[in-house]
């Protein structure tokens, strides 16, 4: 009894074999990745990165402010306001807003010049709503003409209302929230948790026109 043996075929031969449908399909490319699922666009993305910026540069000032003990911890925590006399709306002072308006304001001003689109607010809010400095251009002199000011100066103030405090109290990676103004306008807020020493003490915000 023996056994058959099989040719082997050149390797020029197996590749006349191949069918072209399969040559094609081993030279395509692979496909493209799915789109990502967070239901941010390119946009949103940008200002998320703005945002994160913004808040890991305001963690740091005020890390430094601890570190040279130009306030002490308990007194950044402690959530204290006192009112600022002939103000309406009210702004408050605190143990640290001084310090704002030397170290944030600059921070903040280079994340509204981030994008073209940032045309309402780059800011920076502790968990009650608190902006202890603005941009410069909402930090306009106050002149005592009430409707100029509530527009032209508009730092340390506490806001209030339920966009505000859900983005100063937001533990998430960020927080994105559509917002109809008084005019009728649509904005969005993109905001970011700010941590310092490992506690949560606010939220770095992005306001801006979304592009649809």
């Amino acid at each position: 009894m023996t056994l058959a043996r099989s040719k082997l075929l050149p390797v020029a031969w197996l590749a006349a074999l191949a069918s072209p449908a399969m040559a094609q399909r081993a030279a395509a490319p692979p496909p493209p990745p799915p789109p990502p699922s967070d239901g941010l666009t390119d946009q949103d993305r940008d200002m998320r990165d703005a945002a994160e910026q913004l808040a890991a540069d305001a963690s740091q000032a005020i890390e430094q402010w601890l570190i040279s003990r130009a306030v002490t911890e308990d007194r950044l925590f402690s959530r204290l306001y006192f009112p600022i006399p002939k103000t309406d709306p009210t702004k408050y002072a605190t143990p640290y807003d001084a310090l704002a308006d030397r170290h944030l304001v600059a921070l903040e001003d280079k994340a509204l010049n981030h994008n073209p689109a940032i045309e309402q607010y780059a800011i920076v809010t502790d968990v009650n709503g608190y902006v202890p400095a603005h941009n410069t251009r909402f930090t306009q002199p106050l002149t005592g003409q009430p409707d100029k000011d509530y527009a032209n100066n508009r730092t340390k103030r506490l806001l209030g209302d339920p966009a505000s405090l859900r983005a100063a109290r937001s533990e998430a990676r960020y927080l994105l929230q559509r917002s109809e103004q008084e005019t009728g306008e649509v904005i969005y807020d993109l905001s970011v948790p700010i941590t310092v020493r490992g506690k949560h003490w606010g939220c770095a915000r992005i306001g801006y026109r979304r592009a649809e």
